[in-house]
């Protein structure tokens, strides 16, 4: 295999989009983590740009350490993951598109083999992940809840005034922990209010806040799941060590935290895109990187064909339109 030839994943959440290019090996060559900010198709656009002026400033400087200027890289597959998958497999040209829960199991493995339960939390929603002899067995998300995600977690930080990165440092220096309860984001919030009042310490709220948030998740994904080691947390919470703390207080056991456990989905997403791209005649749908300096924009119709009135969204990229999804029949998306 080349040592040029790169795989691209992509993960396009509702906080955060994240890109990550492997090399031939399945190291991670570079990686990017945006937030989405509502808008996935301008955080794509920066992550693919960020992308092509890292690998283009990487030859650049082999090439004037006198390397073949013919021996710049090659993007051979790309998969994409997130619940904006399908926008960003349109807009980059995926050749895999994948569930998060298949990504983040495929990128765990390649960290840990034998790992047998994966804990996930992103800045909206979380997940839990059980495998028996390297196959998802079981699992479960949790969507509508926000308590525990990183934009509840970062919400709090702020109202508290402490930066996002110091915030689960200060449950490590609680002396007396309170009961906070962690079920719901309200009830959360109004209950440290109401400890704050009571008097009780910065540190000692913001670690019972962990330890609630982290009961909760497991009430809500664990029940009747066995959790047995090796046990891997990945996704943004994963950098918060209040909430790691509680995870390995009530599992009794370490946590193991992956380098790059802020982008696993994207990291999972190549590694499938390499594994369905090893037949050589097999040819990329990629676009290339370059395509993020296209003008994008969106536009609704509303389909009159039949009584469903289906809502249609055309993809359009420099006046031509790309593609079409939101239709029950398939009369606008398989043009």
């Amino acid at each position: 295999m080349k040592e040029n030839t790169y795989y691209l994943g992509i993960d396009v959440g509702s906080v955060s989009t994240n890109l990550v290019i492997i090399d031939g090996n399945d190291n991670i060559k570079e990686k990017i983590y945006l937030k989405t900010n509502g808008q996935p198709i301008k955080s794509i656009c920066e992550g693919l740009e960020y992308m092509e002026r890292h690998l283009n400033g990487d030859y650049q400087h082999h090439m004037n350490d006198h390397i073949d200027q013919k021996a710049l890289y090659e993007i051979k597959g790309v998969g994409v993951t997130g619940s904006g998958r399908q926008l960003a497999g349109v807009i980059a040209g995926a050749d895999v598109v994948k569930n998060e829960i298949t990504t983040h199991a495929v990128a765990a493995q390649k960290i840990v083999p034998d790992v047998k339960t994966i804990l996930e939390i992103g800045g909206q929603d979380s997940k839990i992940i059980i495998l028996k002899n390297g196959i998802v067995y079981d699992f479960a998300m949790n969507t509508v809840c926000a308590a525990g995600t990183g934009s509840f977690l970062d919400r709090q930080a702020a109202r508290l005034g402490i930066p996002i990165n110091e915030f689960g440092g200060y449950a490590l220096h609680s002396a007396s922990p309170v009961r906070i309860a962690g079920r719901c984001a309200v009830f959360a919030e109004s209950d440290m209010i109401h400890k704050q009042q009571a008097g009780h310490s910065i540190e000692d709220i913001i670690c019972g806040l962990c330890e609630g948030l982290v009961r909760n998740y497991l009430n809500n994904l664990a029940k009747g799941k066995a959790i047995s080691q090796p046990i891997i947390f990945q996704g943004g919470v994963a950098a918060n060590v209040g909430i790691v703390a509680a995870f390995e207080k009530i599992f009794g056991q370490k946590v193991i935290i992956p380098e790059h456990y802020d982008v696993m989905g994207a990291y999972g997403a190549a590694l499938i895109a390499k594994e369905s791209m090893l037949n050589e005649e097999v040819k990329t749908k990629f676009r290339g990187l370059e395509v993020a300096g296209n003008n994008y924009k969106t536009k609704s119709i509303e389909c009159n064909g039949c009584s469903n009135m289906c809502e249609i969204v055309e993809i359009i990229s420099n006046e031509t339109k790309i593609a079409c999804w939101g239709d029950r029949c398939g009369k606008w998306s398989l043009k």
